[in-house]
């Protein structure tokens, strides 16, 4: 993924015009900056977690109007840093996800965030005026941010953070996780508004209060896969309803197809069986061997399903660096317990050191 390149100019200078100029709009950012916390103490890359503070409007965002990577871009840093003169270039995204439902009763959703370049993490947590609270993931090396606290720079990049996350949980029991495909990106164009691909995750965090909302949520906007790369999404809720919203690539509209499925990679799985494992298979991706590795633990396990499987099936769905491959080296994996509001980190393949998230306490420890 490449990294997103801020330019910005004499910023603390900057910092102060703007907030003499936007009055009480920076308090609540510069108070959302303060919040920045770092949660593991590794030597390079590390989990940090923030409190978004500042009142965004996703609506106003979205209708300024998205129809290319830099639009996209440009309304995002209107949203979160007016009246700054920061511009920035769009990344690319890439994985591992799934549902199972636990002997006592939870959905717990898995994730593995995949991508070759190296990343810190950031637990994002929103509490939308009109929407659900939320703990979310952002990749920080997609800002040029990945040690946070830094700098001035490194923490006004933060503030996009809302807008850039890959994946997260809300107040409902809502997780959805982005995913990278190879077929040609996603632009549908049928007059209806247009969102691009973590806007999409924003929404959903922020209005879904279950799986079927959240699929009824996106049909109402074109979707712009952004970055130059393809994308579907994997949603789960409280009672375990699993789904991966693919916008069909055999079709001339891509039209969106919502698929009850209890795992995916990078791999359509309205086309599962074309997919074969180990190798790239055209415009229907790659990754089957993925999966199966976690159908394979779920199998195993199918008797007593736990908090275990779902952390075994990560183990065995992670992979190592592979620089030839845009999905390997996983920088990230989580268990979302949907019913309990919690989440279980461990970042970068460093399974001894866990770190445990309660949105309901708002507390990462």
């Amino acid at each position: 993924m490449k990294a997103i390149q801020w330019i910005i100019s004499a910023l603390v200078a900057v910092v102060i015009i703007a907030a003499a100029v936007g009055g009480g709009v920076y308090f609540t950012r510069l108070k959302s900056i303060h919040s920045i916390r770092k949660l593991t103490d590794y030597e390079d890359y590390n989990l940090y977690r923030m409190d978004i503070d500042y009142a965004y409007d996703l609506d106003r965002l979205i209708d300024r109007g998205i129809t290319d990577n830099q639009s996209m871009i440009n309304a995002i840093l209107a949203e979160a840093l007016p009246y700054l003169p920061i511009h920035m270039k769009a990344p690319n995204f890439g994985c591992s996800a799934f549902c199972t439902q636990g002997t006592d009763g939870h959905t717990l959703m898995g994730r593995n965030y995949d991508f070759k370049n190296d990343t810190s993490a950031m637990l994002v947590y929103c509490t939308p005026k009109d929407g659900y609270a939320s703990v979310a993931f952002a990749a920080l090396d997609n800002i040029n941010a990945n040690t946070p606290d830094a700098s001035m720079a490194k923490k006004l990049a933060t503030l996009t953070a809302p807008f850039i996350c890959l994946d997260g949980m809300n107040e409902k029991g809502v997780s959805i996780a982005v995913l990278t495909l190879d077929s040609d990106p996603t632009y549908q164009q049928t007059g209806k508004p247009m969102i691009a691909t973590t806007l999409a995750i924003r929404l959903v965090l922020d209005r879904a209060a279950t799986t079927a909302e959240a699929v009824e949520l996106l049909s109402k906007y074109d979707m712009f896969a952004s970055s130059g790369r393809d994308y579907h999404f994997y949603i789960t809720d409280a009672t375990g309803d699993g789904r991966v919203v693919e916008y069909d690539c055999e079709s001339e509209t891509r039209e969106l197809v919502a698929l009850p499925i209890n795992a995916i990679t990078n791999f359509y799985g309205i086309y599962k069986d074309k997919v074969l494992p180990n190798q790239k298979n055209g415009i229907y991706g790659h990754g089957r061997e993925r999966y199966d590795a976690v159908l394979e633990v779920f199998d195993q396990q199918k008797d007593s399903p736990s908090n275990d499987t779902v952390w075994a099936a990560l183990k065995a769905a992670s992979q190592e660096p592979n620089p030839e491959s845009i999905t390997s080296n996983t920088q990230w994996s989580i268990a979302y317990n949907n019913t309990d509001l919690t989440a279980e980190i461990i970042i970068r393949r460093h399974w001894g050191d866990m770190t445990r998230y309660s949105l309901t306490a708002g507390a990462a420890k």
